[in-house]
């Protein structure tokens, strides 16, 4: 059986310290916590306008940005090319949610535009990262889970950017509430063979 050959995109569990995959573990959380408490808030509160969504959206892409521009920069145990390709799709992210935060005062129906072409972006780029770097990890279902959702989610918001305000939140809400879960278990599977070997 041939084995494929890594592009040095992946993250493998096997080839990390035990201080990358502590690193690794940290942003899938964090970001999984995010994600989490946008989509509760948004589920809390769908009655609020879209510009108090878009702010809890864009924040959510901002957090993510910086995390993976700060796996890409610290993360020397990381290959060469993963490391590039965190900080590229990490400043991608980093400017959807600038470009949401920014657009607040457009408006409704500028802003709702902005907003959809927005997310459904950000989702696409976060889905192919993840599906990227899922690797060899024993936490790859989840990742591939993970990926599929956000990618499929970001299809569907920039297939129907005209959709109301109410679709959208909601729609958002139940996204980020699933990429949270799925974020948060991806945090606590990941590099647990590391820990079983030391």
């Amino acid at each position: 059986m041939q084995e494929t050959r890594s592009l040095g995109f992946e993250i493998d569990e096997r080839e990390l310290t035990a201080r990358a995959v502590t690193a690794v573990r940290v942003m899938f959380a964090v970001l999984g916590v995010v994600a989490l408490g946008v989509g509760v808030a948004l589920m809390v509160w769908p009655g609020r306008t879209l510009a108090v969504g878009a702010v809890l959206i864009g924040i959510y892409f901002a957090v993510a940005g910086v995390a993976r521009i700060a796996m890409g920069v610290v993360g020397s145990a990381l290959s060469g090319g993963l490391r590039a390709l965190a900080i590229i799709m990490g400043v991608l992210m980093l400017l959807a949610g600038v470009i949401t935060l920014r657009n607040l005062e457009a408006s409704t129906a500028v802003l709702l535009l902005v907003v959809a072409i927005t997310i459904g972006i950000g989702w696409i780029i976060d889905g192919i990262m993840v599906l990227v770097e899922s690797g060899k990890a024993r936490s790859r279902g989840w990742a591939i889970a993970y990926g599929i959702v956000s990618i499929l989610a970001g299809a569907v918001v920039l297939a129907s950017p005209g959709l109301t305000a109410t679709v959208l939140v909601w729609i958002a809400a139940a996204v980020f509430v699933v990429l949270g879960i799925v974020g948060l278990v991806r945090a606590f599977t990941f590099g647990r063979r590391h820990e079983v070997e030391l």
